[in-house]
């Protein structure tokens, strides 16, 4: 039985319109949060090996905003890229494209963890923004931080997975044992509930990839490139949205990010990690709210019933 959504009220109150748009000549899914005639439009990039659910708490904290939360290529409910590959600049291209097929102009382009890497791609190469808002940015390249170790284990997972014979190979690839591990290595929280919650997303939704290529080639972009590569041309006034327990980029990398922006601020949550978007939600519309100067929070959803914990 899936675990207690604790945004479950919040997100219900939210009017949401799903539609699915043909981009560089394949299929996306997209969900349109809020009222149309908002005054604001934001673009919401998950990041890797998630769909638009795992931002859904964000936008439940996000009333008088129009924000549009497609599912990334090969992942969700989207098809795969068509004769392009799944790294940044196919990435760049797609939601180049998306944000034209969509007619808008200059909406809000906000993107988190590997989001924040196509994010920046995108803007620095042309697209269109009026901000650019970076949750959990990847700050640092992958292979030389402080999980580079790590991080090149977990490439020759992905390759073994891709290599393997596509039943074996697929079985590794959605292994429960290794999502589980990612889950309880990002988790931050504390609240037993909120943990259970967390892992059931993961479980439910790390898996729901469209090719063992597209996955495999969506990790080897996510470690071999970074905003910091990026952040010198954007110009638009930029938000960072991190948090001090990220085990992915510190702080100290964080605040150099920052400094390579010529208009960026920093917003450091506290007692959270590299899943802002699923502990502290709250916290991160109001510095999206107060950076915007529209939109608002709404109040607190209600707790968990004791029976849901």
């Amino acid at each position: 039985m899936p675990t207690a959504n604790p945004y479950a009220s919040l997100l219900d109150a939210v009017t949401v319109r799903e539609a699915t748009v043909t981009v560089l000549g394949t299929s996306t899914r997209y969900w349109d949060y809020g009222p149309e005639n908002a005054t604001t439009t934001i673009i919401a990039v998950h990041g890797y090996r998630g769909e638009h659910h795992g931002l859904d708490p964000v936008v439940a904290h996000l009333s008088g905003l129009r924000i549009i939360s497609p599912d990334l290529p090969g992942f969700g409910e989207s098809e795969p890229l068509v004769g392009r590959s799944h790294d940044i600049a196919g990435y760049t291209a797609w939601l180049s494209a998306f944000v034209a097929e969509l007619g808008l102009t200059s909406p809000v382009i906000l993107g988190h963890s590997f989001g924040s890497i196509v994010v920046s791609s995108a803007v620095a190469g042309g697209l269109e923004a009026s901000r650019v808002i970076l949750v959990n940015p990847i700050a640092a390249p992958a292979l030389s931080g402080p999980n580079g170790f790590l991080s090149r284990l977990t490439l020759l997972y992905y390759r073994a997975g891709r290599a393997l014979p596509e039943r074996l190979g697929a079985s590794l690839l959605s292994s429960w044992l290794v999502v589980r591990f990612m889950s309880v290595f990002l988790a931050q929280s504390k609240d037993p509930a909120m943990r259970r919650w967390i892992h059931d997303q993961h479980h439910t939704y790390f898996s729901r990839y469209a090719t063992r290529n597209s996955v495999v080639e969506g990790f080897e972009a996510s470690i071999t490139a970074d905003v910091s590569q990026f952040a010198a041309r954007i110009t638009q006034p930029t938000l960072l949205v991190g948090a001090d327990r990220d085990p992915i980029t510190t702080v100290a990398a964080q605040e150099r990010l920052r400094d390579l922006f010529p208009d960026a601020r920093l917003v450091i949550i506290p007692g959270v990690g590299h899943l802002v978007h699923y502990e502290k939600p709250r916290e991160a519309a109001e510095a999206i709210v107060e950076f915007l100067g529209d939109g608002s929070v709404p109040g607190p959803a209600e707790p968990m019933a004791e029976g849901q914990r």
